[in-house]
């Protein structure tokens, strides 16, 4: 945490359900926010949801406002009830609110009634772009060598490689991402943090998302392009979040323009592509595709994902490390230390959407 000079002693508290606070708050997490002045937790148990707010609960919401009334800052996660304009006009003091684990999305702030007050909200759900950048780079090294091919032949009984002759002969497809071209589908955090790991390949990087500013292709000396060009390249890489615009994004057209050769790897969503197409693309036999998460989840058992030489899965593990908890936390204690500095927060949610910028 960057020691900032803050204008006075902050008072902070947390508002999650039991399980969320036994994972997120570790010594190290208490301490930082603790650090600011001082630190409560409050325990609520509303429902929670990635894609839908809480229902409206009267008397969670009064024992919210009383356990809220006096602190500076709040954080929101699984539980809370959502803090809507009524609730903001009830806590006076309140100038900063951090949802710590929204999915990037919040379903537990009006961030437009917030915006209104003059109460800064964050999101730090990007302390799980660290693990999901380290696995699509993991993903992309697999799927450039078919390792998910081998594996199968190996638990299967299958003795390989018995001469050099052999192994020589049945590995020369065998990719090496080191000065490749990757696609990236979207360079949020997730995909900036991706491309510092992919510094020491020298790979050419060509990122496709429409809303990034053009100053990043400077930054980290990439490409802005189409989905179109990114598709052409050597390693294909899915980071877009799920949204009404990005839904089955990647169709039969799309996954037609993957090269002989090519590696699909997909971290983000699993409805982000057309799953069907996906497979009738992989069914060629030409391309590997390196999956963490399927439409729908978990994968059917009959899917025929399951049984592809030429496919590599895991179950929707990218983002979930016993790091990622704990961190959401010391990166809101890191943004409530820069508000109370004076300085800009990071990680804001702006009102127009309710999403990051």
């Amino acid at each position: 945490m960057t020691l900032y000079e803050l204008s006075g002693p902050v008072r902070v508290g947390f508002a999650c359900n039991a399980e969320t606070y036994e994972r997120m708050a570790n010594d190290e997490a208490v301490a930082a926010l603790t650090e600011l002045g001082s630190f409560t937790h409050h325990v609520c148990d509303e429902p929670s949801s990635w894609d839908e707010a809480p229902p409206e609960n009267s008397a969670a919401i009064d024992k919210l406002v009383a356990f809220a009334s006096n602190v500076d800052a709040l954080l929101v996660c699984h539980g809370s009830p959502r803090l809507t304009g009524a609730i903001l006009d009830r806590l006076p003091n309140l100038k900063i609110i951090a949802e710590v684990e929204g999915d990037r999305f919040s379903q537990r702030i009006d961030v437009n009634a917030a915006a209104e007050r003059g109460v800064t909200v964050v999101d730090t759900t990007n302390g799980s772009s660290y693990p999901v950048s380290e696995w699509a780079l993991a993903m992309a090294m697999i799927g450039l060598r078919n390792a998910g091919s081998l594996f199968r032949r190996m638990i299967a009984g299958e003795v390989l490689f018995t001469t050099s002759e052999e192994r020589v002969n049945d590995l020369s497809w065998n990719g090496e991402l080191t000065g490749r071209t990757v696609g990236l589908i979207g360079c949020g955090y997730i995909g900036r943090r991706l491309i510092e790991l992919l510094q020491p390949f020298h790979a050419d990087i060509y990122a496709f998302d429409p809303y990034a500013p053009r100053v990043l292709a400077d930054i980290y000396d990439m490409t802005l392009t189409s989905l179109e060009q990114v598709m052409d390249c050597d390693v294909v890489i899915s980071l877009v979040p799920l949204t009404p615009e990005t839904r089955q994004m990647i169709g039969e057209k799309e996954l037609n323009l993957l090269r002989p050769g090519s590696v699909f790897v997909n971290v983000s969503r699993g409805a982000v592509v057309d799953q069907a197409a996906l497979i009738r693309r992989l069914e060629k036999g030409d391309i590997v595709a390196s999956l963490d998460v399927f439409d729908p989840e978990p994968l059917e058992a009959d899917s025929p994902l399951r049984q592809m030489d030429n496919v590599f899965l895991t179950p929707h593990i990218a983002g979930v490390t016993a790091p990622c908890g704990p961190r959401f936390l010391t990166l809101a204690a890191d943004e409530i230390a820069r508000k109370f500095a004076g300085h800009r927060t990071r990680h804001d949610l702006v009102p127009r959407a309710g999403v990051k910028s």
